[in-house]
């Protein structure tokens, strides 16, 4: 069987005479594909057009965040999460405080404001969108009370991100 392989011109087209082929299994696998299918000819002409075609496609690949992404995070009270989905200014607005914020100081104030109002749930009321835009109203149940929660999205570049949030205390 071998011997047969060794001769046959279409292994010797594809793989060339290099010993290395010949003594080696995988080789001889490559080989045996080549003369059963003539894979030969498709893997010359369009393996390689393949393999650039889906490395660039994996590189380009940017994730896409929706607003249900940002309930989940909300969900959690993680703010290491919900920052993720920030644009590099956000309006911060919470109880005692409201002003812009870099993505990094929003970070530390919301992680500050979870720790000191643990979050149970949160709750969507009311989640819409207009002219590619995101918006989301819900209540944020925490040990302390619960606040009344929205968030404003923004397509910017290829994605959503948050560029509004704000907490208000609900009696």
């Amino acid at each position: 069987m071998f011997g047969l392989l060794l001769r046959n011109a279409k292994v010797r087209q594809c793989f060339g005479s290099s010993n290395f082929w010949r003594h080696s299994y995988f080789g001889i696998f490559l080989a045996n594909l080549a003369v059963k299918s003539k894979i030969c000819s498709f893997m010359k002409k369009y393996l390689g057009f393949a393999m650039v075609t889906i490395s660039l496609v994996l590189v380009s690949f940017t994730p896409l965040y929706s607003i249900d992404d940002v309930v989940a995070a909300m969900k959690t009270g993680n703010a290491n999460q919900l920052s993720k989905y920030f644009d590099n200014r956000i309006d911060l607005s919470l109880p005692g405080k409201s002003d812009n914020y870099s993505k990094s100081q929003a970070e530390m104030i919301l992680k500050d404001f979870f720790a000191t109002n643990t979050v149970k749930n949160f709750v969507v009321k009311h989640k819409g969108e207009q002219n590619g835009s995101q918006f989301c109203i819900g209540l944020l149940q925490t040990k302390n009370g619960n606040f009344r929660t929205k968030f404003f999205m923004k397509q910017k570049g290829d994605q959503q991100v948050v560029q509004e949030l704000g907490f208000e205390m609900t009696e």
